[in-house]
């Protein structure tokens, strides 16, 4: 049965409370290949508890469970084969610095269903507040195949644009440990995808691949540490698309474009219900790739925006 667009997006949001604290924090940086050189101060940022700062891509995992995009099949209306979901897409929008331990309350709904035919795509807002006011907002874009079929707008294209033509401001390596996603999966995403070489086969895929978000964790965290003095409050917003897969013990090569100029945040167009506020920003510009497959393309639209 097609997905009822209709059902998903009538559905109330579904509001969780979540924790977490520092040991939590420093699972997710170890997962996203942080503490190498285990000594070097400016990975001791992310590791070390006296010195620990919060990388913003940590909440997309703050206080467990689910993700986003599993999350998203439990929605009225949703009922899908996991092995026929991808995620398509992240975008993250920080209203404040992500602090060390909290409480929060977390608020979910559907806001877009999109028909392309031959799949769905269906994105996920997730509103987080803590007792001061909103913390951050994130939606994720959910990719399901052969969900298509009921006659609903198409919506944007879903084809990653190419990246900028002229050559990069900076290019970083970052090598990936082979039980890379083995350990990512301990901050929350259990998706057998990421283990099980058996249910990867069945998902049309030679092997477990690395979880998008790791690779999303990662590159940031490569733009905080190379352009941003590894300075973690600094970033306003966060998104990409994911264009391809990642198998743990590659070497993501990251390119940074930085433009001379700042601009003014949310005077370019986003998806469905990309949250922005007008305040001046500058915006740097990315694109990943696995270097041993011939620079095959992971990340693509990649945009970092800092203040």
């Amino acid at each position: 049965m097609p997905i009822d667009a209709a059902g998903a997006l009538g559905a109330a949001p579904r509001v969780r409370e979540i924790a977490w604290d520092h040991k939590d924090v420093q699972l997710y940086h170890l997962g996203i290949g942080a503490g190498r050189p285990a000594t070097d101060p400016g990975e001791l940022r992310y590791t070390l508890e006296s010195r620990l700062h919060v990388l913003p891509s940590f909440a997309t995992v703050a206080g467990g469970g689910a993700p986003g995009v599993i999350r998203t099949l439990s929605v009225p209306g949703v009922d899908v084969d996991l092995a026929h979901v991808l995620h398509g897409g992240q975008r993250l929008r920080l209203h404040r610095p992500v602090p060390v331990r909290g409480r929060a309350t977390a608020a979910a709904r559907v806001v877009a269903a999109y028909d392309k035919g031959t799949a769905a795509v269906l994105v996920l807002r997730t509103e987080v507040t803590d007792a001061d006011g909103p913390l951050w907002t994130d939606e994720a874009e959910v990719y399901v195949r052969g969900e298509g079929g009921w006659g609903g707008e198409r919506g944007p294209s879903g084809r990653p644009s190419p990246p900028p033509a002229e050559p990069a401001d900076h290019v970083a390596e970052r090598v990936l440990r082979e039980d890379q996603a083995l350990l990512y999966r301990l901050s929350g995403d259990w998706n057998p995808l990421h283990a099980d070489p058996e249910f990867a086969a069945r998902a049309g895929f030679e092997r477990p691949v690395l979880h998008g978000l790791c690779s999303y964790g990662a590159t940031l965290k490569t733009v905080v540490d190379t352009l941003l003095d590894g300075d973690v409050t600094r970033v306003r917003a966060y998104r990409t698309r994911f264009a391809g897969v990642v198998y743990p013990g590659e070497t993501l090569r990251v390119r940074m474009w930085r433009p001379a100029g700042a601009e003014r945040y949310g005077a370019e167009g986003g998806g469905a219900g990309e949250a922005g506020e007008a305040g001046e920003a500058g915006e740097i510009r990315v694109a990943v790739s696995a270097v041993e497959r011939d620079d095959a393309p992971v990340l693509a639209d990649t945009v970092v925006r800092y203040g």
